[in-house]
């Protein structure tokens, strides 16, 4: 248990570390954008010259994509996605039981069979560079380096709910937490 409790964080530090990262590329974008209003300063500064940070728009969506697949891949735990679950808080716990059983298999094997055919289109992408990337960072990122985030966030959520289920049918649903078991006829 450690040891997840390590790659957790370490999950949650690379998260953050793509949020600060995505923060001080708009900060850039925006400093920029209002220097670029005067011209002595791309004049007497070349490095601010607004033409060359035409990459920072990109740069924030990549790093957007990243970390809202990584953090639901890896951060966001079950308990903090929204969930309609008015039918399964009425229930006893052997129907929560199969619940889970039975959905966490659909959602595990479903996200797991999309792999390869989201792969082969992905094939294509190999091909398609950025748009103003490459002049940040050379040639050699290609569109499917980008998007690759995507097959990671399918094979992790599969394992987290084969996991889930693995749990359910060993030890039974979870338990439900406080706020979760609030009923609007109380």
């Amino acid at each position: 248990m450690r040891q997840l409790s390590t790659l957790r964080r370490a999950a949650e530090a690379f998260a953050a570390a793509l949020m600060a990262v995505m923060f001080l590329t708009f900060i850039l974008q925006i400093t920029i954008r209002y220097s670029a209003r005067l011209e002595w300063i791309g004049d007497t500064f070349p490095f601010l010259e607004p033409s060359l940070y035409g990459w920072t728009l990109e740069f924030c969506l990549v790093l957007w994509l990243w970390l809202v697949f990584w953090g639901n891949a890896f951060v966001v735990r079950e308990r903090d996605h929204v969930a309609f679950d008015i039918l399964y808080q009425r229930v006893g716990p052997g129907v929560r039981k199969w619940f889970i059983v039975v959905f966490g298999l659909a959602i595990a094997i479903g996200l797991l069979l999309s792999i390869e055919p989201t792969w082969a289109k992905f094939h294509i992408l190999r091909l398609k560079k950025t748009a103003t990337l490459s002049g940040l960072v050379g040639d050699w990122i290609r569109m499917r380096h980008i998007y690759v985030i995507y097959i990671v966030f399918l094979a992790a959520v599969s394992l987290r709910y084969f996991w889930l289920v693995y749990r359910t049918m060993r030890f039974g649903p979870p338990e439900t937490d406080e706020h979760e078991a609030t009923r609007f006829d109380e």
